[in-house]
């Protein structure tokens, strides 16, 4: 017969279960829009600061040339009064448009016979974040579509190698990084790094290994919870070869902060029960 503690930890393993289809369906529900002849082929963009992002919307149906002018856009952002940028009648209409976003945002009124309405956001700033709408009207169809954009800053490093040193320099990141440096075969090495943040915020990452040997490669990763940079660096005689990639979080933070914690309270309780 079980104990008291397996039905505990049996019982708790079923409720996790559940707890990640329900996950799985607010994500669904809260970034999939009201129609399905609305989409977006990514619905949890981030965006790097200061730069420029595309927000994809698109209205799933083609529409006929005489008919564009007939198509509505509209951009909206959660708690915000004003619009972030729409389009109707064949050209913008910003007169309600948020102050915050002006001379910022535009659509592509040539890619609308294709069904195309996504915004293009300039100069990428940390108040961007959060919640956008894309609403579409036409004789055609229509819908909306929720996306959540996300703010970061993140750049390539420079190496430089010197007297067995390897330096690794990052001049834009947030949030605050971490950086873990690991030889060919995958050995964590010590480094040792240093942060200087600017008056925006923006972190400048400086990460440094010793004992380097010449013809080898060494992995330095920088990563946040939004953001990860897999720099493979491979020293020679007279300069650092280095090629990197990015890698980003699709996750919602919220829902995993929510799962770990739920996760961890449950193995506390089949600790006290067992």
């Amino acid at each position: 017969m079980a104990s008291l503690g397996d039905i505990i930890f049996y019982s708790m393993i079923v409720l996790i279960v559940l707890f990640s289809a329900l996950i799985i369906l607010l994500l669904a529900l809260a970034f999939s829009g009201e129609s399905s002849e609305v989409s977006s082929t990514n619905t949890l963009p981030i965006a790097n600061l200061g730069q420029d992002v595309v927000l994809s919307c698109f209205l799933n149906v083609k529409l006929e040339l005489a008919k564009l002018r007939q198509v509505s856009v509209t951009w909206e952002k959660e708690d915000l009064d004003g619009l972030v940028h729409r389009y109707v009648d064949g050209a913008a209409d910003l007169v309600d448009q948020d102050s915050q976003f002006k001379g910022r945002t535009q659509v592509f009124p040539e890619a609308l016979g294709s069904g195309n309405a996504s915004l293009l956001m300039r100069d990428v700033r940390n108040s961007d974040a959060g919640q956008y709408t894309c609403r579409i009207s036409s004789s055609e169809g229509g819908g909306m579509v929720n996306i959540q954009l996300r703010t970061a800053a993140f750049t390539a490093p420079n190496f430089k190698f010197s007297n067995g040193v390897l330096v690794a320099e990052a001049s834009r990141w947030f949030p605050k990084p971490n950086i873990t440096w690991s030889d060919e075969a995958g050995n964590v090495l010590n480094g040792t790094t240093s942060f200087t943040q600017n008056s925006a915020g923006i972190y400048r990452v400086v990460s440094t290994v010793q004992a380097v040997n010449v013809s080898d490669t060494y992995t330095c990763r920088i990563e946040n919870e939004l953001v990860s940079a897999v720099s493979k660096a491979t020293v020679t005689d007279t300069e650092v070869f280095r090629r990197t990639y990015f890698t980003f979080n699709a996750a919602s933070t919220l829902l995993a902060s929510i799962y770990l914690s739920t996760l961890a309270t449950i193995l506390y309780i089949y600790y006290l029960a067992s």
